[in-house]
């Protein structure tokens, strides 16, 4: 084979790894090797399905009593404990055009995502204009909104309302842990992981200029509108515009031809052939970063479609509702026991479950509810849903309300 020749495969395989498709083809091939027995860490008990279903119905009645659900973003972060942060924001950027408005939105969305990948059971925000004290989450989605307000990420002191690759590669990580407010009484799981992950963002805008004109992440909405067709946006388009462009800021991870892969692990039980035998991607900050870019898009125009072409987040909340409510079995102590780290089987397996049990999960859900899928896809169901029912079943189960399984975060992952 000639060297272009293995290249292409290499671009191939990379390319398809990066697919909706893919996450759900490896993940199903470990699903039904759970179904087999054939797993080393889990067991799979699928009559308890429609118990847990039952109670995601239950949680999105309580939360949603109308079924007005939004899609699982960040947006919805913003508003926690009832204050509306994100008209008192849109009020502040009304003297700007649409475009510049979305920008801005784009901007913040793209950084507060990055940084909220699990912050502990013990860290809190403590905001001053609600008296709120804001844990997980949303603390994280708060402190990153007002952490914008000031001008963190911007490196133009005349335009603080905007994120620029310069504020970003050189973000002082001093400042950033004194906006979240974290000290060694109120510690952030993954603080330096995270920090690290938002200033290989600001490389990451430079080094693409196609994907993000301006040197700003908001300048995305104007590479989406241009393959946009017409006011029609797919939702894997956005995928794969933000794996394209951000694959180089995740650390320590699986390459193929030099290129990093993100979030993408290996598992005996993944399947594939040639050079992607045994990978299982997920991509679970760029999907959910691409839930989260739903809102400010359509509100510039644009219709996003195919939103139930992306898959389940495989984290720990979703997990956790398996886990808790004995979908997931346990087949060893040492899955609760102990604590493990992203890149460990046990992890990979509890994650590709994941996401094949939220595709299971939503049918019976959405009957439930009397919705059809074009009415509540995936990203619904889970808002509604599975991560707030993994949540409420943690705080009922575990004091203090944290996952089942013991992780150890590096801030860019869960």
């Amino acid at each position: 084979m000639s060297s272009s020749s293995a290249r292409s495969e290499t671009a191939t395989a990379i390319e398809y790894l990066r697919t909706p498709l893919a996450i759900r083809a490896r993940c199903e091939n470990i699903f039904q090797a759970a179904r087999a027995d054939k797993l080393q860490h889990f067991a799979i008990d699928m009559s308890k399905l429609d118990a847990a279903a039952d109670r995601v119905v239950e949680v999105t009645k309580k939360a949603y009593p109308t079924l007005a659900i939004p899609v699982h973003g960040r947006m919805n972060h913003f508003r926690v404990g009832g204050v509306d942060r994100v008209g008192e924001l849109n009020a502040i950027l009304a003297a700007l055009p649409s475009p510049a408005r979305t920008r801005a939105w784009i901007d913040l969305i793209m950084v507060s995502v990055l940084l909220d990948a699990g912050a502990g059971d013990a860290w809190r925000f403590n905001e001053a204009s609600s008296g709120q004290s804001i844990g997980r989450s949303e603390g994280l989605a708060v402190a990153s909104l007002h952490a914008f307000k000031a001008g963190l990420f911007s490196s133009d002191p005349a335009q603080p309302l905007r994120v620029d690759a310069e504020a970003l590669k050189n973000l002082d990580p001093q400042r950033l842990a004194d906006a979240f407010q974290v000290s060694d009484k109120n510690p952030l799981a993954g603080r330096d992981g995270r920090i690290e992950l938002v200033r290989q963002l600001g490389h990451a805008v430079l080094a693409s200029p196609e994907i993000f004109p301006g040197g700003r992440p908001g300048g995305l909405l104007d590479y989406l509108h241009d393959r946009a067709d017409g006011t029609r946006l797919a939702a894997p388009q956005i995928l794969a515009a933000l794996l394209r462009g951000l694959g180089s800021i995740w650390p320590g991870r699986v390459t193929l031809g030099g290129v990093n892969l993100g979030d993408v692990w290996r598992h005996p039980a993944a399947g594939g052939t040639g050079e992607t035998e045994g990978l299982v991607p997920f991509h679970k900050l760029s999907q959910w970063l691409s839930y989260s870019l739903f809102e400010p898009l359509e509100l510039d125009g644009l219709v996003v479609e195919q939103a139930g072409a992306l898959t389940g987040l495989p984290e720990y909340r979703n997990g956790g509702l398996f886990f808790d409510m004995g979908v997931l079995v346990a087949k060893h102590d040492g899955v609760t026991r102990d604590a493990h780290k992203p890149g460990d089987e046990l992890i990979v397996e509890w994650r590709a479950l994941t996401v094949a049990l939220l595709d299971r999960i939503a049918d019976p859900v959405r009957k439930k509810l009397g919705k059809a899928p074009e009415d509540l896809p995936l990203a619904k169901v889970i808002e509604g849903g599975t991560w707030a029912t993994g949540r409420v079943l943690a705080a009922e189960l575990r004091p203090g309300g944290g996952s089942p399984i013991q992780l150890v975060s590096d801030g860019t992952v869960f």
